[in-house]
């Protein structure tokens, strides 16, 4: 990997300002905040910077209802979300608001800009009004049904089911979320900006490699619909800025909002010396510049936002990587079943680190929705972390601090073993790179599987208890403690603050990447201490009930009994079939001799299976889990008996059999050694 040292700015969506920070919002901070410490830890210049989203009719509906103004609620929710995130490490190099005097100035200026250039229309339109409340409506403040899906109780600018963006007038069967009257449509003057006037330089864009293929084939249904102007004007009352040339008009939110990356950054560069604003955002900048979003945003952060910077003569975004969604036990957040777990509930009860671990063992490229199995999450943590990684350094400490004085041997006894460790770093460093997080953490948990083979063969407990084999003690628990640098090093990007406890009581400067490859020979060591305690059940059931008493305070009678929660059960298993239907199953041994992408495909492999002689071609849903190059040679199990279906992209003959609730934690089956292609599963 080429580490010529970079410079690379980083930003993550900004949270809204009207409610506390929870664990689904948390997936994208940790996942940028990884990469981010990963660069740094590389030796490259990466800024991390990000902001409140503090504008729009909720916040100030919200400050009426309390009693205090807009700027009051923004301030305490800006040192509610800051300090939820620093205890979970998310490592801001600046955290700023969009009520800010450099938001405005750049919300003006960009503005200004597209007008002068001709992307900015007036027109007159009739506007949804809530006559109780005398008020023009946002569109986030209109709910109906989906005039592109049907999906029901959706918001009046776009549906979090299909993705679709759409005007409020377009929404079918409209109700006021305010106050619950039928809007009505009143007239009033607009400003628009003209998103088609970009769509040739868009399309070039969005298929320029700055996009993931999936993100990019969805734009690509947009452009076939054709790109509407965008309303970027709000009626009063309402809280943002005023649009200069226009008294009583604010810009919609949203106009504003991503701005705030380009603020936060010039009030980092006005409080850092030597840090140049035009050094990252002018249009022939050599510095990287990339944004970490959620899928339900695309639309706004990949389509208005590079068109507004171009047409403002600024640099567009090097790339914006994106996730999807956080379910818990296979299913959406639920309040009533505990599950919407707040940030501050979590910490109240669990280590961060440990779902900054679990994320990241979850976390690919692509964007498919994670899910938080709290099983599994105890599990993993107490075997991964505690059993693993920590046993390794309570397992050789207490020998060289005893016996030794802390002092480690002047030289490796398994410098091959070492060096072992040194060349995976090379791949794992890469899979950080590419935001493939899970691998990354599978490579290193597979080397802390090898670090504890080697202290189980070489047993310095019963080296210990044996007369003049002091130096091989030494030398063994040395060893398995340069191993032990090595993982912490690894996963620092991970988890920083168990890294940091790590790197004090091994008495070390804080762990780079450059540093990892000299050992720790003729070092003394400090006075181990537990770095990780176990997860217990009983930590997971407090923060359940506590996010129920939550729920309680905010609202008494909110989502009573069961038919509240019932949309959001576990998928149930299927009725039963009877014996006989089973065993029409053919199910056979089959060896992948070819497998290969699927042009136009986000989610499909095509398999070429040899089963002894003759040849099948399937399509697979495999592709989050799996490269081309990882399945070839592999033997699998197959459906040989079911029907040919024709698709869009060719026949499949066939169906691999694979387990796992999704994405990247999907996989197929893979037979024993001795299993041969063409052999009959029974």
């Amino acid at each position: 990997m080429n580490n010529t040292p970079r410079k690379i700015l980083v930003t993550s969506a900004l949270p809204y300002a009207n409610g506390p920070i929870h664990i689904g919002h948390l997936v994208e901070y940790i996942q940028t905040d990884i990469w981010v410490r990963f660069q740094k830890m590389r030796g490259h210049q990466c800024l991390y910077v990000c902001a409140d989203d503090a504008h729009g009719t909720p916040i100030m509906l919200r400050a009426r209802q309390e009693g205090i103004t807009p700027e009051q609620l923004i301030a305490r929710m800006a040192e509610e979300h800051q300090t939820d995130f620093a205890e979970f490490r998310v490592g801001f190099d600046n955290y700023h608001s969009t009520h800010s005097a450099e938001n405005q100035w750049f919300a003006n200026t960009i503005y200004e800009r597209n007008r002068d250039g001709g992307h900015i229309a007036k027109r007159t339109i009739t506007q949804a009004y809530d006559p109780l409340e005398r008020m023009f409506l946002p569109d986030r403040f209109i709910k109906g049904t989906c005039p592109k899906c049907g999906a029901e109780e959706q918001y009046g600018d776009n549906c979090e089911v299909c993705g679709a963006s759409y005007s409020p007038a377009e929404l079918k069967n409209p109700v006021s979320a305010v106050s619950g009257a039928t809007p009505e449509q009143r007239e009033s003057d607009h400003y628009f900006f003209k998103l088609a006037d970009f769509e040739a330089m868009l399309k070039q864009w969005t298929r320029g490699g700055h996009l993931q293929a999936e993100v990019a084939n969805k734009l690509d249904e947009w452009f076939e619909a054709g790109l509407q102007e965008w309303d970027i004007s709000r009626d009063a009352p309402y809280f943002g800025f005023e649009i200069p040339d226009h008294p009583g008009k604010y810009f919609y939110v949203w106009l504003d909002a991503p701005i705030g990356y380009m603020a936060s950054f010039k009030h980092l560069c006005d409080n850092t010396e030597g840090l140049e604003f035009n050094d990252f955002w002018a249009p022939d900048a050599a510095a990287e510049l990339y944004h970490f979003i959620g899928k339900d945003i695309i639309y706004f952060h990949t389509l208005f936002w590079p068109a507004m910077l171009h047409g403002a003569g600024y640099r567009t975004p090097d790339a914006i990587f994106t996730h999807g969604f956080l379910t818990v036990d296979g299913a959406k957040m639920s309040k009533s079943r505990g599950t919407f777990i707040k940030a501050r509930t979590y910490l109240d009860h669990l280590n961060p680190e440990y779902l900054r671990y679990y994320f990241a063992a979850k976390l690919g490229a692509g964007v498919d929705d994670i899910d938080l199995n709290l099983e599994d999450f105890a599990q993993r943590v107490n075997s991964d972390l505690v059993g693993k990684v920590v046993n390794i350094a309570s397992r050789c400490a207490g020998f060289v601090s005893k016996r030794f004085a802390g002092r480690l041997s002047e030289t490796l006894s398994e410098q091959a073993l070492f060096d072992d460790f040194i060349r995976a770093g090379n791949r794992i460093a890469d899979h950080y790179e590419k935001r493939e997080f899970s691998r990354a953490v599978r490579e290193i948990m597979a080397l802390a599987d090898r670090a504890n083979q080697y202290i189980d063969e070489m047993k310095p407990w019963v080296v210990a208890k044996q007369e003049g084999e002091e130096p091989a003690l030494q030398a063994i628990c040395s060893m398995g403690l340069n191993l032990f640098r090595l993982l912490i090093g690894y996963l620092r990007p991970i988890l920083p603050a168990t890294a940091e406890a790590a790197e004090r009581f091994l008495g070390i400067e804080p762990l780079t990447w450059a540093s990892l490859t000299t050992p720790l020979n003729g070092h003394t060591i400090g006075k181990f201490k537990p770095l990780m305690t176990r997860v217990e059940p009983k930590q997971i059931e407090a923060m359940l009930a506590h996010s129920k008493e939550d729920l309680a305070a905010q609202s008494p009678a909110a989502e009573a009994g069961p038919a509240a929660d019932s949309t959001l059960a576990r998928e149930p298993i299927a009725e039963t079939v009877q014996f006989d239907d089973f065993t029409k199953l053919d199910l056979r041994v089959a060896r992948i001799a070819k497998a290969e992408e699927v042009d136009g495909a986000d989610k499909l492999l095509r398999l070429t299976l040899d089963l002894d002689g003759e040849t099948r071609n399937v399509f697979a849903g495999i592709k989050s889990a799996y490269s081309p190059e990882e399945l070839e040679g592999k033997l699998t199990v197959m459906v040989a008996n079911l029907a040919p279906r024709k698709m869009r992209f060719g026949v499949s003959e066939g169906m691999v059999l694979a387990a796992g609730p999704g994405g990247r934690d999907l996989y197929i089956l893979n037979p024993d050694e001795g299993a041969q292609p063409g052999m009959r599963v029974k």
